[in-house]
């Protein structure tokens, strides 16, 4: 494999299924195009068996009908009948994802020229990777609720300098003039407590799922791996009302999860986004096999309950604990007898 290999890989065209846009990626990125073959060799990338896998979904492997339904159970049952497991099929969340990977490739490149003494390419690199953090860190503070704090205090500014011309006005007589400032301020406050209330959502959010858990959705049935969390829905409003986010019982506000859906039940959906109150808890542990392309650069492995046990990289993304299997003697003494 070519040292130079982007994301682009991972991006393909709809007809190939995997749903990424590539134009979205350059417009924000740029790319790297220079550096596709940078160094002239062959490598074993770290990255090598996950973009083998991925590289395994194309045209033959996978149905050309988008909306085809792999298994009878995942038709909806009561409520709305036009809702099916494409509704909550998401691209934002499929790209949140593909960014993450194209954060781990960069560094991996990064280490590789290092170790090949190549400083001047490791530099670029370098700079494209910080590139990327930063844009990182700006989208992950957006939907933090940072971003809501930092509005509603610059908010709270605004309403201050708004309430001093308020009084200038009053004080000159220029009732038409109070009479919009009161308004403008009226709507400043609203604002800026819907701002400071997102911000205290996010703050205090609670998650029932956790990194790697295997779940099972409510309606459809299908199986799924979490592989991120918001505290609240944060995808646009076309997409909750395709959704139909406003008829779940808990709405939009409350938390919403990246799943990875087994590519056997449908290879057509990829990355979903699932309100909490639709996804399951499985009963028994779950050791079946689970089919995706990017469980390999998301994941190290399985535990021994079955779910999937994420990288370091990811836990921090979502600032989430390692999570340890409860200890039990039994499994221990059964050891010992075998």
């Amino acid at each position: 494999m070519v040292v130079g290999m982007s994301v682009s890989t991972l991006t393909t065209s709809r007809n190939n299924n995997l749903y990424g846009s590539t134009h979205l990626w350059r417009r924000h990125f740029g790319l790297m195009r220079k550096s596709h073959g940078i160094f002239g060799v062959e490598r074993h990338c770290l990255w090598h068996d996950s973009l083998q896998s991925i590289s395994l979904i194309g045209q033959r492997d996978l149905p050309r009908q988008r909306n085809m339904k792999v298994e009878a159970g995942w038709l909806f049952k009561g409520g709305d009948q036009d809702l099916d497991p494409s509704s909550e099929r998401s691209d934002s969340a499929n790209e949140d994802v593909l960014i993450f990977f194209y954060q781990l490739d960069l560094a991996t490149r990064v280490q590789y020229a290092l170790n090949l003494e190549q400083y001047e390419i490791a530099k670029q690199l370098r700079t494209k990777l910080t590139e990327v953090e930063t844009e990182v860190i700006r989208l992950q503070e957006t939907k933090s609720g940072s971003a809501s704090k930092s509005e509603a205090q610059d908010k709270a500014i605004s309403i201050l300098c708004l309430r001093a011309d308020l009084q200038n006005a009053i004080e000159c007589e220029n009732y038409a003039l109070a009479s919009e400032l009161r308004d403008s301020i009226s709507k400043l406050e609203a604002e800026s407590l819907a701002a400071s209330v997102k911000a205290q959502t996010y703050k205090n959010a609670e998650f029932s799922f956790r990194l790697g858990q295997k779940v099972k959705h409510r309606k459809f049935g299908y199986r799924a791996v979490i592989c991120g969390m918001d505290p609240i829905c944060c995808e646009s409003s076309l997409w909750m009302e395709t959704a139909h986010v406003e008829k779940l019982t808990r709405g939009p506000d409350q938390p919403f999860y990246q799943v990875l859906v087994d590519v056997r039940a449908d290879p057509n959906l990829l990355v979903t986004y699932v309100a909490e109150e639709n996804l399951l808890m499985l009963d028994q542990p779950d050791t079946d096999r689970f089919d995706h392309p990017y469980v390999s650069f998301l994941f190290y492995g399985t535990d021994a309950a079955g779910d999937f046990i994420p990288v370091k990289q990811l836990r921090e993304k979502y600032d989430r604990p390692r999570h340890e299997l409860p200890y039990d003697p039994q499994d221990e003494k059964s050891g010992e007898d075998s």
